[in-house]
């Protein structure tokens, strides 16, 4: 599988003209470096060859192959991580396969008195394997050519797991039973947390996203403070550090001991770190950790509990709404439902449950009030709504926030509607607003309201058009009988 993803990377990075002109720019950088061609594949068999000669010198059973970094692949970690040509260092590798595991730290040994190792370049992965299972020593060499050399040292079991996913260890039989328990148990751990991953995740692209984060991230180890191993990705958090212990921990999360002393909840771990996270029972996720933490897990359980906390929210506030509007209209929601009218009408709004009409009220996709008319199958708002405790002048509209809108500037006298407008509830339009035909398209926004005659003192802004002749003094004709009293603007054309 690794050798056709490179086949097919390779050739869709050839095809592009920009990237061939890349790729040359990349090659002659090579040329550049190491000299010629040649000298580059004499250089890495060379070394291949002593480190094979070394090995077979100290009696290890060893196969030691080279490989050169294809020019595709370093473009790709130059454009992923930043770094200019200079800066990529692994340009040649050697992997160093052995039949046991004790074989992997003595051929480690070997190539150190070889070659010089190159500082902070050392990871050993069989001792503690990546979040996938994969297990291999890895360490750089310093050439006399002035480059480094990555080398690889890993078993054959651990050769078959790297070279052909995660499930190899079912394909094969090895004499080694304990070890192939082992990485079954790996394997396990690592589908379930994948499981879990998409069980929370709902979206399933949510859930891609994050496996795709998830799959092959550089990682840092932290312990416990029992002194147990934690695997994360490099750049995780505390906050990443308490999800993965388990989901409750994350989520009752308040602070974080590092090596003994507080720190911040947000600053990245390092290896060899003891963590410890606070808790308290009364403390939930914050919805800005979402902005540092590294770990789909940890991601993912936050914005399924922040999704928890809102619908829950939305579904109490709802219910004070529509109780509300209920009230006006001489009822309540407990009447309601004790007589069990909502549910049988829920699938007018295409709902299951009384808990979902609540949560639309609450997020504002469904009016109170038009619910509360629906529920009492009362039709003719302005005959049986009884004049409720409001100082608004328009009828129908109980229980709602109302506006008047300014594109048609309604006052009393004019034919108007209703229309609900998430944030600013009812908005009050004239029958010939310029906008009708945009609010027609959504008939089950509209809103069936007339003017209160009770309340002729209420004052409204009003636009007023004056067609005049363009004549000397009409602007002082029009000022002197009080219409004007700031600013208008002087008539540049006749208007009869």
């Amino acid at each position: 599988m690794p050798d056709i993803m490179l086949l097919l990377t390779c050739l869709s990075y050839e095809l592009g003209k920009t990237n061939q002109r890349r790729l040359v720019r990349i090659a002659e950088a090579m040329l550049s470096m190491t000299g010629r061609v040649t000298m580059l594949g004499l250089s890495r068999s060379v070394y291949r060859l002593l480190i094979e000669e070394r090995l077979r010198q100290e009696g290890l059973e060893a196969t030691v192959t080279g490989r050169e970094k294809h020019l595709y692949s370093i473009y790709q970690k130059m454009r992923d991580k930043h770094l200019s040509f200079k800066e990529v260092t692994d340009l040649f590798g050697v992997r160093i396969i052995v039949p046991r595991v004790d074989a992997c730290y003595r051929a480690l040994g070997m190539v150190h008195n070889l070659f010089k190792p190159v500082p902070g370049r050392f990871k050993d992965y069989i001792a503690i394997p990546k979040i996938n299972g994969y297990q291999s020593l890895h360490t750089s060499l310093q050439s006399s050519y002035g480059f480094p050399i990555d080398v690889q040292i890993r078993t054959i079991e651990m050769e078959r797991e790297a070279e052909h996913g995660i499930a190899s260890h079912w394909l094969y039989k090895s004499d080694e039973e304990s070890s192939i328990h082992v990485t079954e148990s790996r394997v396990r751990e690592w589908m379930q947390k994948l499981l879990e991953m998409q069980q929370s995740a709902g979206d399933p692209l949510e859930f891609l996203e994050s496996v795709k984060l998830d799959l092959f991230p550089d990682e840092v180890y932290v312990f416990t403070p029992k002194g147990e191993i934690t695997a994360l990705p490099r750049g995780a958090t505390a906050v990443d550090f308490a999800y993965s212990v388990h989901t409750d921990i994350g989520n009752h999360c308040i602070a974080a001991r590092v090596d003994g002393r507080p720190a911040p909840l947000h600053i990245a771990l390092h290896n060899g770190q003891r963590v410890e996270i606070i808790t308290d029972t009364n403390a939930q996720p914050n919805p800005s950790w979402l902005q540092f933490v590294a770990t789909a897990k940890a991601r993912t359980s936050i914005r399924n509990y922040l999704k928890n906390i809102k619908t829950n929210e939305a579904i109490e506030l709802g219910r004070r709404m529509l109780d509300t509007a209920l009230k006006s209209l001489h009822h309540t929601l407990a009447e309601l439902e004790q007589a069990e009218l909502i549910t049988p009408r829920l699938s007018k709004w295409q709902l299951q449950s009384s808990d979902e009409l609540f949560a639309e009220i609450g997020f504002g996709n469904h009016l109170a009030p038009l619910i509360a008319r629906e529920l009492l199958q009362q039709h003719d708002a302005e005959q049986s709504v009884a004049e409720a405790k409001s100082t608004l002048a328009i009828r129908g509209t109980e229980g709602s926030i109302v506006t008047y809108a300014k594109c048609c500037r309604p006052i009393p006298g004019d034919p108007i509607f209703g229309y609900f407008t998430s944030g600013r509830g009812v908005v009050i339009h004239t029958c010939n607003c310029n906008n009708l035909a945009t609010y027609q398209k959504h008939p089950q926004k509209w809103v069936d309201v007339t003017w209160d005659s009770m309340h002729d003192n209420t004052l409204f802004l009003a636009d007023l058009r004056v067609s005049v002749s363009n004549q000397r003094g009409v602007l002082a004709t029009v000022a002197a009988t009080g219409l004007v009293h700031r600013f208008v603007r002087p008539p540049s054309l006749a208007q009869a």
